[in-house]
Parts: structure tokens; C-alpha cells; sequence
């Protein structure tokens, strides 16, 4: 907060929705949309205003920069420009689901969004099924029954923890194997929210 408090500036990548934070602590700042369709544009406001001596700070909706959400490419190209670019630590679903995952695994891989198309999606899934170590991908309320299907048909034996709505208020988790969380999950009438799975590795 007191970041938020001190810049001159704030990019992110919902300027409604970092409003609404900005108010509820009574922060007035100038707002920049940077989002995955105009990021490379708004690096360029971002550099040009730390040129200017002036301080940015940027904040992606709910989660953490660079992890499936934007900010890469302001990172890179503000740290080209010789500007010293310091993380915050904030929330992460991918962070928050392997402390709580329950998983034994040494190493975890993550992977985020897979593929849309299914074809693409299950070749990639089998690749990640075959690695020793554990991994961590992200899905839509819209293909979540599909990939667990999947990973049923695979390797049935995993252990899977799936989170739903990682770091938001209406946060739940899901342990057990693929199918047992995916009959859970098919007993509701409709999917919300984004998923986070934990899939362990090879025995």
C-alpha cells in the first residue's frame, strides 16, 4: 500500500478493477491500461515517465506479474532502459496452491494455460505426465471436466489438488485423484471461476 501511496503513476491491467482497490484505500494516482493487448504501447508511457524521474509501480488483476498475467514485457523493457525494476511480493495462485497442495514432490514445474485446442492440449499433458517432478497448470471453468478427464484417462493414479478462485473470496480446494474431484465437480450445474492443479509427479 505504500508503494500505491508514493508513485506517480500506476499501470495495470485493469484500470476498473485497480480503481476499485485505489479507493477503498483512498489513493488518487494516475491510472494506464496495460494489458496483454497494449503492453508493449504502455511500456513505452511507463519508460517515458521513469526517464522523467518520475516513480511507476504496475498491478495485474489477481495475481502476480509475469505468472499468466501481463507485465514481461514492461519488466524487460523498463530494465533495457536502465530503470531498476523491484518486485512485490503479492498474491499467487501457483505459489498459494503448492503450500497447500499437500504434495511430496521436490521439483514443480509450472506450466499455466495449456492449450485450448485438445489435440495440442493432450500431447502437451502427456509430455508433463512424464516428468519426475510434479506440475502446475491453470484452467477455464469451460474445459476444467475435459482435463481432468484427461489426466483420468493418462494416469489415473496421480494425486490432484485443484483450487478454485486462488486468492479471491470465494476460494475452494479439491484433493484426491483426477476423477474423484472431477465427479465432484460434475455434480454442479456450473462451472465458475478459474482452476489451479497440482499434479504430482511419477511415482
Amino acid at each position: 500500500m505504500e508503494i500505491l501511496k508514493t508513485v506517480d503513476l500506476v499501470a495495470c491491467e485493469d484500470t476498473r478493477r485497480t480503481l476499485k482497490l485505489l479507493s477503498h484505500l483512498g489513493i488518487r494516482v494516475r491510472l494506464l491500461s496495460c494489458r496483454a493487448q497494449n503492453e508493449a504501447a504502455a511500456a513505452e508511457t511507463v519508460i517515458e515517465a521513469l526517464d522523467a524521474g518520475k516513480n511507476a509501480a504496475y498491478a495485474s488483476d489477481a495475481g502476480t506479474p509475469g505468472v499468466s498475467d501481463p507485465g514481461s514485457v514492461l519488466v524487460r523493457r523498463a530494465a533495457a532502459a536502465g530503470h531498476a525494476v523491484i518486485p512485490i511480493p503479492g498474491p499467487s495462485a501457483f505459489a498459494s496452491l503448492v503450500s497447500v497442495a499437500g504434495g511430496k514432490d521436490k521439483s514443480v514445474v509450472f506450466e499455466g494455460f495449456l492449450s485450448p485446442k485438445a489435440g495440442r492440449r493432450r500431447a502437451r499433458l502427456q509430455e508433463l505426465l512424464a516428468l519426475d517432478a510434479a506440475f502446475v497448470v491453470y484452467e477455464s471453468p469451460f474445459r476444467i471436466l475435459k482435463l481432468l478427464e484427461d489426466l483420468a484417462e493418462f494416469d489415473g493414479e496421480r494425486y490432484v489438488c485443484a483450487g478454485r478462485e486462488m486468492t479471491k473470496m470465494h476460494e475452494e480446494y479439491f484433493r484426491g485423484s483426477a476423477a474423484e474431484i472431477r465427479e465432484i465437480l460434475a455434480e454442479r450445474t456450473k462451472q465458475l471461476g478459474e482452476f489451479s492443479i497440482y499434479v504430482s509427479g511419477k511415482k
